[in-house]
């Protein structure tokens, strides 16, 4: 396949939400403590809310900068490209790469929402989430409609109330589901718990996919609190694994027969073994664990109810076959540190040597179709979809890659300590 007839979807990007978001959205007696954005001394912008100050940290909107700008530092919105928090200039960055459809996490609430369940007041913690929700769809997404595939916040503390908004949402045409990877580490019941029932049963009854973003639990995996921050970096995907393994031997699929799972941005080359590892512990085990899946394999269940995601990753896209054709969607991740943007085809192409095309769709566009109920052919044809179609719509688009640091803060290029990193983490 060449790149320029690609179709690309890609189930985890991010967004940095404008300080405009919540205008006219919430409640007049909200307004004192509504989340804003306050400029700092030092120049960096951050949002504020229920007394917590939470940075744009600079990994999480480097799109466009060269990599000797990356690092943790907080950031302003001057020092990013528009693309990370405007609308159409967003649009313009997916179609100058050739990126047909994006579903966006967020950034300062937290993954699973965590920032806004914190909230004493639950009535302001419920209109913050529904008001997040309604300009995700409504103007996030509603703005390009077939461009975005809606994602909506939970509502972490009460599972009645959060399938009310399931419910609430999908009759507004959003199929995903932001949700925490362990629970139990932000204090809510665990997956093996049946307190998240409503929940679970919302989203089977509204074809909801439970999208699970690593890093998602409020904790990181890491060794000491003095190891360098490539020993994080490169754990990551053990956060997915870990929360992989916790639904698999959970309850939930088997009680729940068609609910949909998905693990993001943890890449899919140690899926195999861990799909060898889950028949060798049931065989050997379940005897006495009392793990019963009907006469299925762990492996055949996880294949039913998980999707699983790759940026850049030869080693799950040759070994697809043990994973599950079916099972892998792409991702570019903009506007983070690991995307591929603005070459995510051609990127995703280096993986794919001698793959068929048909296994090239499946992975690029079509399994997020058909997990997410996504159709952007209702709104354009494949014909104007593919890479090289989007590309010419956009010809003349800045994507160059070029410095954005305004020199608030020294560039030591030392790294940080994982303690002070995990001190900083706020999904």
């Amino acid at each position: 396949m060449n790149v320029e007839d690609l179709i690309l979807i890609s189930v985890d990007d991010h967004l940095v939400e404008p300080p405009n978001m919540f205008e006219g959205r919430l409640p007049a007696r909200f307004d004192d403590v509504a989340p804003k954005v306050v400029r700092r001394d030092d120049g960096s912008d951050v949002w504020t809310f229920n007394g917590t100050v939470i940075p744009n940290v600079g990994l999480n909107a480097v799109a466009g900068r060269p990599k000797e700008e990356y690092g943790v530092e907080p950031t302003a919105f001057d020092e990013m490209r528009p693309g990370c928090f405007d609308i159409h200039e967003r649009v313009k960055d997916m179609s100058a790469a050739g990126v047909l459809g994006s579903m966006c996490f967020p950034s300062f609430p937290g993954f699973s929402a965590r920032l806004f369940a914190a909230a004493d007041d639950k009535d302001l913690a419920l209109s913050v989430v529904q008001a997040y929700n309604d300009w995700h769809i409504d103007e996030w997404c509603g703005a390009y409609p077939g461009r975005f595939i809606p994602m909506a916040l939970p509502v972490l503390w009460d599972p009645e109330l959060a399938a009310k908004e399931v419910r609430r949402v999908a009759a507004k045409g959003c199929h995903s589901l932001t949700f925490t990877e362990n629970p139990a580490t932000l204090g809510y019941p665990s997956f093996h718990s049946a307190h998240w029932d409503p929940l679970w049963r919302a989203l089977v009854e509204t074809d909801t996919v439970l999208s699970i973003h690593l890093g998602s639990s409020g904790q990181l995996t890491f060794t000491a609190a003095d190891a360098p921050m490539d020993v994080l970096i490169t754990l990551q995907p053990m956060n997915i694994c870990s929360a992989a393994a916790d639904l698999l031997w959970s309850r939930i699929p088997k009680e729940y027969s068609d609910i949909k799972i998905a693990l993001s941005e943890g890449g899919t080359g140690w899926i195999p073994y861990f799909l060898e590892r889950l028949d060798r512990t049931y065989d050997m085990h379940h005897l006495w664990t009392g793990q019963n899946f009907g006469g299925k394999l762990p492996s055949e269940v996880f294949r039913e109810h998980f999707l699983t995601c790759f940026i850049e990753d030869p080693v799950g896209v040759e070994l697809r076959h043990k994973i599950g054709i079916d099972n892998i969607a792409w991702e570019c991740d903009y506007p983070h540190s690991d995307s591929s943007w603005p070459w995510p085809g051609e990127e995703l192409l280096k993986s794919c040597v001698g793959v068929p095309d048909e296994d090239i769709n499946k992975m690029s566009y079509e399994n997020a179709m058909r997990w997410y109920s996504f159709d952007p052919f209702a709104h354009r044809s494949k014909e104007q979809s593919t890479v090289g179609a989007l590309r010419a719509e956009t010809a003349g688009h800045d994507v160059e890659i070029r410095p954005f640091d305004k020199g608030r803060f020294e560039i030591k290029h030392e790294g940080i300590s994982l303690a002070e990193m995990t001190s900083r983490a706020t999904a």
